[in-house]
């Protein structure tokens, strides 16, 4: 169906939803189809092409709140779920700060936030095949001692999102995305490492080439080969952009509405106070053209904004949407997101660190000895209480050059020691994701070795 077929069909639930007693109602739709391969030695190991559609609503009787699901997109199957979500709405318990955003919140960003290409569905299934192959037989070339594949892939996926609610809200926007990996085995010797590289994008044009991926993919295999362990010392860490990513994917929890409203953050409480060094500014933004955070709308239906989180080390603002402000007494900053049923969870756009103006090489130069982190493993980090604990892999630097590459080691710190450690930040800033960081030097943290 179309965006405007399916935004009739939620209008619809709605006016359903007050007709059997509602007070409030609002009704998410989503359809799509989704494309995966992956193979190996160039042999495909699995193939799946898929579609999917579903509809979810969620009604107010007072501050009791209801919540229904459904598959079926006929109007008797609309009408089961909205009678569902009346009824569960009638024995709940009262919630306070139930609500849904006022009207004066609700809108849209109007303009082409570039969410949609139609090449993505251009291609067709063995030409989506033969990415990946062409992408896996360029990194086993790479090197005479890449001699096997943990694998390659490409995936690929389109869809519609609709959103309405009783308040005059009605919406709908479409997007697609496509991803393009190899991941390469090297061996020399006793030495025996795999590593992997891979691209993503809203359009086929803007993917990295299969020759690309295979190359770089095969570049990172070939650095890794006899890497050594290092001795327990604390000395400068440098993440490279991907693992800088991840470690930015830490403050979000940090951030998020619901962590703060249940006093399990270490920034709980902290607006208006330095909580990071100066040179850490953080932003979330969904109104960036061509990004996978972008969005004209959250699940709420309020439009998407730029927002400063942190803003030279000092906390400004936290991510929120209706219900964690009412619980906080502060206003929504149009961070709604949910699946199709129930209440809304907290989202981001695009949530990133503005960058620097030093290259990662530049940056790299100025560590006399320390550690470059290319990989992380284990999830041992704690936004309660701010300990930072995981396995790494990378390379060791020294006198600013890269010398060798190290593995089998554990970084550990604290989230606020560490934020606040943060000596430089790269301009090396890409999207690869809805959370992008540039290259980042973190003064000190202990590196766990023999």
């Amino acid at each position: 169906m179309t965006g405007a077929e399916l935004e009739q069909i939620a209008q619809r639930a709605v006016q359903k939803a007050l007709e059997l007693g509602a007070d409030d109602a609002e009704v998410t739709l989503s359809q799509g189809s989704q494309f995966s391969v992956s193979l190996r030695m160039g042999e495909i190991e699995k193939l799946k092409q898929s579609g999917s559609s579903g509809a979810g609503i969620r009604v107010l009787r007072g501050k009791r709140t209801g919540s229904g699901y459904t598959s079926d997109l006929t109007a008797d199957g609309i009408e089961k779920m909205v009678v569902s979500a009346i009824e569960i709405a009638a024995i709940t318990t009262e919630d306070p700060h139930a609500g849904m955003p006022d009207a004066a919140d609700l809108g849209k960003i109007e303009t082409d936030l570039q969410m949609y290409y139609d090449d993505v569905l251009s291609l067709t299934p063995d030409e989506r095949i033969q990415l990946a192959r062409k992408a896996e037989e360029t990194a086993l070339a790479y090197d005479a001692r890449i001699t096997n594949s943990d694998g390659a892939g490409f995936g690929s996926g389109e869809g519609v999102r609709v959103f309405a609610n009783s308040r005059g809200f009605s919406g709908n926007y479409r997007y697609t995305s496509c991803s393009l990996y190899a991941t390469p085995v090297a061996k020399d010797g006793a030495s025996m490492e795999r590593d992997s590289w891979g691209s993503t994008a809203r359009s086929i044009a803007k993917l990295e080439s299969p020759e690309e991926v295979g190359r770089v993919a095969g570049e990172r295999v070939i650095r890794r080969l006899h890497a050594r362990k290092v001795a327990t010392q604390k000395c400068p860490v440098v993440f490279d952009r991907r693992m800088a990513g991840g470690f930015i994917g830490h403050l979000f929890e940090a951030v998020n509405g619901t962590s703060i409203y249940r006093k399990s953050s270490f920034l709980a409480g902290k607006i208006g106070e330095r909580v990071a060094s100066e040179h850490l500014t953080l932003i979330d933004d969904p109104t960036i053209p061509g990004l996978f955070g972008s969005y004209p709308f959250d699940d709420e239906g309020v439009p998407g904004r730029r927002k400063t989180i942190i803003r030279n080390g000092v906390l400004e603002s936290y991510l929120l949407n209706t219900y964690c402000a009412k619980k906080l007494d502060m206003k929504t900053t149009g961070n709604a997101s949910r699946g199709l049923s129930g209440n809304a969870g907290v989202g981001i756009g695009n949530f990133y660190l503005e960058p620097g103006t030093k290259t990662d090489v530049e940056l790299i130069r100025s560590i006399p000895n320390g550690l470059y982190v290319t990989e992380l493993i284990g999830s041992g980090v704690s936004v309660v209480t701010g300990d930072y604990s995981r396995g790494a892999a990378g390379v060791w630097i020294e006198n600013g050059e890269l010398a060798y590459p190290v593995h089998e080691i554990t970084i550990a710190g604290n989230l606020r020691e560490m934020l606040m450690a943060i000596e430089a930040v790269g301009s090396d800033l890409e999207f690869r994701s809805s959370i992008a960081s540039p290259t980042l030097v973190i003064g000190e943290m202990t590196v766990s070795g023999k």
